[in-house]
């Protein structure tokens, strides 16, 4: 099963590839894939309602390493956690909560073992890699983890009703889930008041309307526009539900 990257760290950037080369060095037969590189940066709250939605697209016994991680070199723990057959290494500063939480089949270890050399800024690479490597191997040395009933850090799990990400088009991406939400609802944002659309040709050309986006999320966006430039969008910009 592949190791899957999800990180704040910029895909233009030098953290990733260096990422990769110790994963190729470790690891250098499981396939690798990058989930996301443009998560919000330091924005813990955000990605982790994100990397939720997004985790379940891939295949069954995944390992993800996921860093957004703003306390690097701090007091904050280290953890593996196994959720709904999906495996997830990280910070345990929230970033993996949400997920955790939302499980149905779940399983938690603190990784206790360090490398011989740890970079005070860089866990993704000197802690994170080696751990999923192993993992993805099914090379696991003893000693490296011990038992957890649950993440220290524990954010609300429920939907956050906040843009979470912004994509290249001006997509703006909620924490709200649409499965049980009305299409008859109102998104209130930004001031505007927007209808749901099904899809972007059913909106008028440049107009803005809420949509169930292709991970189940509630997205606002504009056929053939940028929906954040015209809402002046950004992550954390608040949205309200309202009846139609």
């Amino acid at each position: 099963m592949p190791i899957v990257l999800f990180t704040d760290f910029g895909a233009g950037d030098l953290y990733v590839g260096q990422m990769k080369a110790a994963l190729g060095e470790r690891a250098p037969k499981v396939a690798l894939l990058d989930a996301l590189h443009q998560a919000p940066n330091f924005e813990v709250a955000p990605a982790a309602h994100l990397l939720a939605a997004l985790a379940p697209r891939y295949p069954a016994g995944s390992v993800f390493v996921a860093v957004i991680d703003p306390g690097v070199g701090g007091e904050r723990d280290a953890i593996v956690l196994e959720a709904n057959g999906l495996v997830f290494v990280g910070p345990d500063n929230g970033l993996l909560s949400v997920l955790w939480q939302r499980a149905t089949r779940r399983r938690g270890r603190r990784i206790v073992w360090r490398p011989e050399h740890l970079s005070d800024s860089f866990h993704g690479r000197d802690l994170f890699v080696p751990v999923a490597a192993a993992l993805a191997s099914k090379r696991l040395p003893r000693g490296w983890f011990a038992p957890m009933k649950a993440p220290e850090i524990l954010l609300d799990a429920d939907d956050l009703a906040e843009i979470v990400y912004v994509d290249h088009y001006g997509n703006a991406m909620t924490g709200l889930r649409a499965q049980a939400i009305a299409r008859a609802t109102r998104v209130r944002v930004a001031g505007r008041s927007l209808k749901y659309a099904r899809t972007f040709s059913d909106a008028g050309a440049g107009k803005p309307f809420w949509y169930e986006n292709s991970l189940g999320l509630v997205e606002i966006a504009a056929n053939r526009a940028s929906a954040a430039q015209q809402l002046s969008l950004h992550v954390g910009t608040p949205v309200v539900l309202s009846p139609g």
